[in-house]
C-alpha cells in the first residue's frame, strides 16, 4: 500500500518574489500573485498546507485597467455604522490607496479561510518602485 504524500510546511525557508506591476493588467497580475501565495505553481501543491511564498509587488499605482474600468469599477467599504457605507471608483482608489487595488483583487482569488488570511500577510504591495525587502534578495518575475 502506498502512502499519501503530504507537503511539508516550509516555515521560514519560503522564497521571495518581486513583481513589477507597471503596465500590467490588474486581473492577470492578481492571478500570478495568488498562485505564488498559494504555491499552486509547485508540483507539491496541497490546499491544506500553507506552502506559498512571499510576494513583493512594486509600482502598484501604475497598474493598468482595461476598458472603462477606471470609471466604472467600484470598491465598497462598510464600517458597520449608519452612513458608514462608502463607494469609491477605481480612479479614486488609485489616487488614495493604490496598494488596496491589488490586495483586493488577490483576496478575491484566494479561498476565504484562515490559511488565506495568513497568505495575505505575506503579500507586500508598494505604490512606487522602492520597497523595504531588499535584504531578502527576492527573485524578480517578468510578466
Amino acid at each position: 500500500m502506498q502512502k499519501s504524500y503530504h507537503a511539508p510546511n516550509p516555515g521560514e525557508n519560503r522564497p521571495w518574489f518581486l513583481i513589477d506591476a507597471k503596465d500590467q493588467v490588474l486581473g492577470r497580475l492578481a492571478v500570478v500573485v495568488a498562485n505564488k501565495l498559494r504555491a499552486k505553481d509547485l508540483p507539491t501543491y496541497d490546499p491544506s498546507v500553507d506552502a506559498g511564498a512571499f510576494v513583493i509587488v512594486t509600482n502598484a499605482a501604475q497598474v493598468k485597467l482595461t476598458g472603462n474600468r477606471e470609471e466604472l469599477k467600484t470598491y465598497e467599504r462598510y464600517s458597520g455604522w449608519r452612513d458608514g457605507h462608502k463607494i469609491f471608483t477605481a480612479s479614486e482608489m488609485r489616487a488614495s490607496h493604490p496598494d488596496r487595488m491589488i490586495k483586493e483583487a488577490v483576496w478575491g482569488m484566494l479561498p476565504k479561510n484562515n490559511i488565506a488570511r495568513k497568505m495575505m500577510t505575506r503579500l507586500k504591495v508598494f505604490a512606487g518602485a522602492e520597497h523595504d525587502h531588499a535584504a531578502q534578495k527576492p527573485v524578480e518575475i517578468k510578466l
